[in-house]
C-alpha cells in the first residue's frame, strides 16, 4: 500500500469509486485488474437498469468490494458523490475515481495516487493529449469536442496548464475532499469540470497525468448534442463565479482593477465606434479623425489591460497543496 515518506504505512487508506451505469458487461474485468494496494472499493448502482450491482454481488469475490445502491438514476456526478461520502466515512486517506466501462487501466492507480501521497498535489486527473500518437484510437468528434471544451474549462476552473476536463480517471486528497460542497457540484456529464472550478476557489493544487483510453464497442452515455447545448453555458456561470469569488470577494489586487477598467474601457469604445460607425452610414457623411481616435484609443487600452489581467490569472494557479495547509493548521 501507498504511504507519503515517513508516515505510518496502516494510516494510508486508498479507496476507489467505480460509478456503475450499463457496465455489467465490463465491470467485472476492471474489478480484477484493480490491485492490491486499494483497500475499499465502492461500486455505486445508479439505479441501472442491467442490474450492474447485482450482477457485482453475484460474481465478484473480492472483499473489497462494496456495492452500494441509489434509488433513482441522479447521473455519473451523482454516483461518484455518493462513493465519495462512503468513502470518507470510512476515512479514506486518497479517493480515486475509475470508470466502469474499460476504458481506464487500473494499473494506473499507483501513478495517480502518488502525487497526492507525497504532498505535490491535492487532485490528480487523466489527459489523453499528452502523446499524440496514442490519439490515432480517439474517435475524431471525441478530439474535436475534448479541444473545445477544454479551453472552455481554463476560463471557468483557472487551471490554464490542464487539458482534458472530461477526463474521469481522478485522484483526490480525503482532506481536500472534506472541503468541497458536494452537493453543490453537478451531478451530470459536466462532474469533473464542476470538480476543477470548485478545487480552484478552494486554492487545491490540481496535477495532469499522462494515459492513455482504451475504446471498443462500449456505448458512451454522454449524448454530444447535451454537452454541446449545457455545457458552454455552465462553464460561462461557473466563469463568472470564479472571477467574482477569487478578485473581489475573497481578493482584491491590481487584476481586479485592470480587469473592471478594461471592460468598461473596451465596451466604451465598441458601443461608441459601432454607434458612430451606423450614424455615418445613415448620414453618407465621414467621421472625423477626431471620433476615429475617440473609438479606437478606449478600445485598444481596454484590450491591453483585459490581456494583462489573463496574464495574470494564468500565472495565479495554487501552487501549494491545499491538504497541507490544513494539516498545519
Amino acid at each position: 500500500m501507498l504511504a507519503e515518506p515517513g508516515a505510518d504505512r496502516a494510516a494510508t487508506r486508498i479507496a476507489v469509486v467505480v460509478p456503475c451505469y450499463r457496465v455489467s458487461g465490463q465491470v467485472l474485468e476492471v474489478l480484477a485488474a484493480i490491485g492490491p494496494e486499494v483497500e475499499r472499493i465502492y461500486c455505486v448502482d445508479d439505479a441501472c437498469p442491467d442490474g450492474s450491482g447485482r450482477v457485482i454481488e453475484q460474481q465478484c469475490d473480492d472483499p473489497r468490494v462494496c456495492v452500494v445502491y441509489r434509488e433513482r438514476n441522479g447521473g455519473v456526478g451523482a454516483a461518484v458523490k455518493t462513493g465519495y461520502a462512503r468513502a470518507l466515512q470510512d476515512g479514506a486517506t486518497v479517493v480515486v475515481k475509475l470508470d466502469g466501462d474499460g476504458q481506464m487501466d487500473p494499473a494506473l492507480i499507483p501513478r495517480f495516487v502518488a502525487p497526492v501521497l507525497a504532498g505535490r498535489a491535492d487532485y490528480t486527473k487523466g489527459n489523453r493529449f499528452y502523446r499524440l500518437e496514442s490519439l490515432r484510437s480517439m474517435p475524431a468528434r471525441r478530439k474535436l469536442g475534448n479541444a473545445g471544451l477544454s479551453f472552455l474549462s481554463k476560463l471557468s476552473s483557472g487551471y490554464w496548464s490542464l487539458f482534458d476536463p472530461t477526463n474521469g480517471y481522478t485522484a483526490i486528497h480525503g482532506r481536500v475532499l472534506s472541503e468541497l460542497p458536494l452537493a453543490r457540484i453537478s451531478d451530470d456529464w459536466f462532474f469533473e469540470s464542476d470538480m476543477l472550478f470548485r478545487l480552484n476557489t478552494l486554492g487545491a493544487v490540481v496535477e495532469d497525468l499522462p494515459m492513455e483510453a482504451t475504446y471498443g464497442g462500449e456505448q458512451s452515455n454522454l449524448r454530444i448534442r447535451d454537452a454541446l447545448l449545457t455545457f458552454p453555458r455552465k462553464h460561462g456561470a461557473n466563469f463568472c463565479k470564479r472571477i467574482f469569488y477569487n478578485y473581489f470577494l475573497r481578493n482584491f489586487s491590481i487584476a481586479s482593477l485592470q480587469l473592471v477598467i478594461g471592460a468598461l474601457l473596451l465596451g466604451f469604445g465598441v458601443i461608441f465606434g459601432s454607434v458612430k460607425w451606423w450614424q455615418a452610414i445613415e448620414t453618407q457623411q465621414a467621421v472625423t479623425a477626431g471620433t476615429v481616435m475617440l473609438a479606437a484609443l478606449p478600445t485598444l487600452l481596454g484590450v491591453e489591460l483585459l490581456l494583462a489581467f489573463l496574464n495574470y490569472d494564468i500565472g495565479s494557479q495554487p501552487r501549494v497543496p491545499l491538504h497541507r495547509k490544513l494539516d498545519a493548521l
